[in-house]
């Protein structure tokens, strides 16, 4: 009705769905009672979608579950999110609501358009980023991207050396394990490997984010928001990179094209090495 929302059914089976017509950034929402009525909604969940089809809950930390709702028709209950949805979708789903009503209500999105590049890797292919030495900063090296996938296995990310020297991003039974490889162990046999896994069931097609820093002896490991610190025995200038990323893959040296191991099948958004948009290099070059 012209008051707002209200299901024929008051129940918790009902919902209100928003189509924002692309892929936004919300940062806060805002609810009221239906107009003039005695009906609104006490508390409510906040459910986000890419597709439509595949779901996800927003949580705040300090209310886990649910949203807090009205508690008359016409008062605005604005909630500012902790960390912003990027979504196409929105879902509100009343929980509770006054007891001498029914479910009704008004509400109200705050954000603005989300700008993503994003790539789809199909099991088969991967993305290689060659560099200039000259552009290289020794002093520290910086990869972030978000990525998406149904798949439970995949590489995301590689570098090699010519000694063995290695660090694979690799996605293992849905969780993410970074190896960072130190090549020769007679050198320094102390540190010849690095191995730190974060997160879990990372293969339920949502964007996840990634964040790898290293610098001299010190690594940062970050999977959606965790990180793990970590300091290595030995110097890390002892890894002696070439100066070419893999994305997606690992290509068998002196077989163009072919590839080895589990290849990432699923789509990479907004990769950035040292601040370089790689996406936006492949798309124009």
């Amino acid at each position: 009705g012209a008051g707002g929302w209200s299901p024929l059914v008051s129940n918790k089976y009902q919902w209100l769905q928003i189509d924002l017509g692309e892929r936004t950034e919300i940062t806060a929402v805002a609810t009221q009672g239906g107009y003039g009525s005695s009906d609104w909604v006490t508390s409510y969940l906040l459910m986000f979608s890419d597709s439509g089809q595949n779901w996800k809950q927003y949580r705040q930390e300090e209310s886990i579950w649910a949203f807090s709702g009205n508690t008359n028709a016409d008062s605005v209950v604005y909630h500012k999110l902790q960390h912003s949805i990027k979504a196409r979708f929105l879902r509100f789903v009343p929980l509770d609501w006054n007891p001498n009503g029914r479910i009704g209500m008004r509400i109200e999105v705050y954000g603005c358009t989300y700008r993503s590049e994003v790539v789809g890797f199909d099991g088969k292919s991967c993305l290689i980023y060659t560099f200039n030495q000259k552009l290289m900063s020794a002093l520290k090296d910086v990869i972030s991207l978000k990525f998406k996938t149904m798949q439970s296995d995949g590489i995301l990310l590689h570098r090699e050396g010519q000694n063995g020297d290695h660090v694979t991003l690799e996605l293992i039974k849905g969780k993410l394990s970074l190896l960072i490889n130190l090549g020769d162990t007679k050198t320094h046999p102390s540190n010849a490997q690095i191995n730190i896994t974060l997160g879990s069931l990372l293969d339920d097609q949502h964007w996840h984010s990634v964040l790898i820093e290293y610098f001299n002896n010190q690594v940062n490991f970050t999977v959606d928001k965790h990180t793990h610190h970590f300091h290595a025995k030995g110097e890390f200038s002892y890894l002696d990179l070439e100066y070419e990323l893999s994305f997606g893959g690992i290509p068998v040296p002196g077989k163009s094209g072919t590839l080895s191991r589990r290849n990432f099948h699923g789509c990479f958004e907004n990769i950035y090495y040292n601040g370089v948009n790689i996406i936006d290099l492949a798309r124009r070059h």
